[in-house]
């Protein structure tokens, strides 16, 4: 149970008994969670990158992020970039177990089926039922998947590259997300190091964040469609 459960209280007063707690102990103290100290991964305050839901003007740039999986949950992400600001925002999430692509794809279409999906090297993996690439059983499924797996734009797809470029959008006030996407969060504030390296455990929802990020230079503006003439006994008449 978290304080956001304490429905006793309004929103209001939620956000003013989180302000009473030291920075350092807001999220342990408010979501229930265990504190890792100085072994966070993201050792930012939920509240400073947490942001009501809005609706997404149009000239926000849309990628989505996939990260497949069966005994560990499959999640996925969808990000929406505000490139005059330069500020990224996680507006929805997804993840579940044992699962397969068609209960995947139900769920992530209507995010929007003409945004980009940028997925992980192992989807080059064929399904051992189909024989068909992991990828392509999604795209079979009508999401947009881009051509090649995830991808640095210098080259590579490690771990620490990226989880870097998030934490610095984060303390720099340049990542936000969607204050009711509890899963995300509850991702976050466990995500930590033993001994310098990463955990990779319960951590699919960022995962599919990270994959989204590194591909954010394939995100696309909803497309319009264009007028188009239908027939040359309707000269000058045009239709969607």
């Amino acid at each position: 149970m978290t304080i956001e459960h304490a429905t006793h209280h309004d929103e209001e007063k939620r956000r003013e008994i989180i302000a009473t707690y030291p920075e350092h102990e807001r999220d342990a103290r408010a979501s229930g969670v265990a504190h890792y100290g100085s072994g966070l991964v993201f050792p930012v305050a939920d509240e400073t990158i947490a942001v009501d839901a809005f609706a997404l003007p149009p000239h926000f740039y849309r990628i989505n992020g996939l990260d497949f999986g069966w005994d560990h949950p499959f999640a996925a992400v969808s990000l929406a970039w505000d490139k005059d600001t330069d500020t990224i925002y996680v507006t929805a999430s997804y993840h579940v177990r044992e699962q397969t692509p068609v209960t995947h794809a139900a769920a992530i279409r209507p995010w929007g089926e003409w945004i980009p999906c940028a997925w992980p090297h192992d989807g080059l993996a064929h399904d051992k039922g189909s024989g068909d690439r992991l990828s392509s059983l999604y795209a079979g499924q009508g999401l947009t998947m881009l051509p090649e797996h995830a991808s640095h734009e210098e080259g590579g797809f490690g771990l620490e590259a990226g989880v870097i470029e998030m934490l610095e959008r984060m303390q720099t006030g340049r990542f936000k997300v969607f204050r009711h996407l509890d899963d995300w969060f509850a991702e976050k504030r466990l995500y930590h190091r033993e001994g310098g390296l990463i955990i990779k455990e319960r951590d699919d929802i960022l995962s599919a964040t990270r994959i989204a990020m590194m591909m954010k230079r394939f995100a696309i503006i909803q497309p319009t469609k264009k007028p188009r003439m239908y027939g040359a006994a309707h000269a000058g008449a045009w239709m969607a």
